[in-house]
């Protein structure tokens, strides 16, 4: 299992916070598009327009875990099976096996290939995403509730003892690099960055997406 470096966790800074939503208790996966951020509420994704605060759009697709977008399509944890869905049509294409049956929590995409989080195993598989294959599997000592890639750096949400923060990885060895401590009783249960300094994080049954300041990395 890696070891976490000695290194103090920093603040997270909360920048904004959108929700809760009517009749949308709780947020699972997130991702984000270039424009909209997608969350995952059980029933549906739907799309956040993050300037304005408001919702824009909610595809009807099973939708209880980890969402990720690749720069054309949307792809959905639901159960033991990860969907990916066109956002023009709202249709499912094509369907793969999840890496955990069911046990999956979050997921990005990043170098052609899906990283899902694997909950209470407190591992992060990538996978193949023309078939399902695992290709490799890093671990936490952590729950892992979200999985995020941005500018080459492997990020994660982690709850343990009801508290979450959000960790750089070195993605071979799973060693922690930099944490972010989120304020007591703030949960993550879906994490996703812009590119541009922030990460969304899903806030599991709290029905919030948060926007959380992503530092620049240490010297």
């Amino acid at each position: 299992m890696a070891k976490t470096r000695k290194n103090e966790p920093r603040q997270a800074e909360i920048l904004r916070e959108y929700g809760p939503f009517p009749g949308m208790a709780h947020i699972h996966g997130v991702t984000f598009d270039g424009a909209h951020v997608w969350f995952a509420r059980g029933e549906s994704i739907v799309a956040l327009d993050p300037e304005k605060g408001t919702l824009v759009r909610e595809i009807p697709v099973a939708a209880d875990a980890g969402t990720a977008f690749d720069g054309k399509y949307l792809w959905q944890l639901a159960a033991d099976r990860i969907q990916k869905i066109d956002p023009r049509s709202g249709d499912v294409v094509a369907t793969i096996p999840a890496p955990s049956h069911g046990r999956d929590s979050g997921m990005t995409w990043a170098e052609g290939t899906l990283w899902v989080g694997e909950y209470r195993a407190r591992k992060i598989h990538q996978i193949d995403a023309e078939t399902g294959a695992v290709l490799r599997t890093i671990e936490s000592d952590r729950f892992v509730t979200g999985v995020s890639w941005v500018h080459g750096e492997l990020w994660h949400a982690t709850l343990e003892a009801e508290q979450s923060e959000l960790r750089r990885v070195d993605p071979k060895t799973g060693a922690v690099i930099e944490r972010l401590e989120m304020p007591a009783g703030v949960v993550v249960s879906g994490l996703e960055a812009d590119g541009a300094g922030v990460f969304y994080c899903g806030g599991a049954t709290s029905g919030k997406v948060r926007a959380v300041r992503n530092p620049k990395p240490r010297a």
